[in-house]
């Protein structure tokens, strides 16, 4: 029995339609859908070597980026050695000047020169502190200032200490000299003081006395009279003693009478010089002194009329700008 198309469902009438057009294709749609198939494998093939690549060159770039990071890496940390090292030749530089400066300063001297040339290290260190970059090349034309500075330096510094060596050496000597001539000028000294000591000796040894001084009253006949109202001059007598040490010659010698109320008798004298100043005298006279004792006489006139009156009278004899004696006598 013939089964009727019409007794199918929509859907298998329609799959049913396919299955007949299937059946009457030609040869070509065939070989169609098999090119079409083997040019899907090859395009997956040829995504599949893309993504392989890609993978492999993110690889390679991934490892080159780790490798260039690690070397740049090494390189700064090269570098940051690098700078601290700079900093610390730069610190040396100026620790090196500072030293200096203070060796400088220690001696507690002033040289213009020196000082000029510190003041030019200085300026050199200050601009090396402000350098921002710091490289090799600046550090080697800072270590060749600063050094040929130092060497200026040292040179100076030497001198001074060869200086003050030979200052030291002339002051111990200019010591010992002092010393010595101190020691002279004190053993000078106290030879001065026992030559003045000497001197004083004999001058105080030398120096004449007189002894038995006496006075009488004269008249004009130069009879000595009982009352000295009726005299006319009076007459001292004395003794300059005897002494070897006192230097010979002529001398004056001067006298004095002080009257009972005190005041000199001077008719006819003079005056004569007493310790820088000057003496009045009654009379004076002129002797040979030879060291020998030597008696002397010495009259004292008066105005021509009886100028004397009865009292103590004081006699003093003066020689060589001292005084040779004197003594107070009663007159009757």
């Amino acid at each position: 029995m013939e089964e009727n198309k019409n007794d199918y469902t929509p859907e298998e009438n329609v799959n049913q339609e396919k299955e007949d057009d299937n059946l009457y294709l030609p040869e070509d749609d065939f070989e169609q859908d098999d090119y079409n198939d083997g040019a899907s494998k090859k395009a997956l093939l040829g995504y599949r070597v893309v993504v392989i690549l890609l993978v492999i060159i993110l690889a390679g770039v991934s490892v080159l980026y780790f490798n260039l990071n690690r070397q740049q890496q090494a390189a700064m940390a090269v570098m940051e050695q690098e700078h601290a090292a700079l900093e610390i030749e730069r610190d040396t530089i100026a620790s090196n000047f500072a030293s200096l400066r203070q060796e400088y300063d220690a001696l507690g001297i002033k040289n213009d020169s020196i000082s000029a040339e510190l003041a030019k290290g200085d300026s050199i260190i200050a601009q090396l502190k402000k350098e921002r970059r710091l490289n090799y090349r600046t550090i080697k034309k800072y270590q060749k200032e600063v050094g040929t500075l130092r060497a200026v330096m040292k040179s100076y510094l030497r001198q001074i200490d060869s200086l003050n060596n030979i200052n030291k050496k002339l002051s111990g000597e200019n010591t010992s000299l002092r010393k010595e001539v101190s020691t002279a000028r004190l053993r000078a000294d106290k030879a001065e003081e026992r030559e003045k000591e000497l001197q004083n000796k004999v001058r105080v040894g030398s120096v004449l006395k007189a002894r038995g001084i006496s006075l009488t009253a004269q008249n004009n006949r130069q009879r000595t009279v009982s009352r000295v109202k009726n005299a006319t001059a009076l007459l001292v007598s004395f003794t300059i003693g005897e002494n070897e040490l006192a230097q010979p010659g002529n001398r004056r010698v001067y006298l004095c009478i002080y009257g009972p109320d005190g005041y000199l008798l001077s008719a006819g004298g003079g005056s004569f010089a007493l310790n820088g100043k000057s003496k009045a005298y009654s009379a004076s006279r002129e002797v040979d002194y030879q060291n020998e004792a030597l008696g002397v006489t010495i009259f004292y006139r008066g105005s021509g009329g009886k100028d004397f009156v009865p009292g103590t009278y004081r006699v003093e004899l003066y020689m060589d700008g001292g005084l040779l004696g004197s003594r107070t006598i009663a007159l009757e």
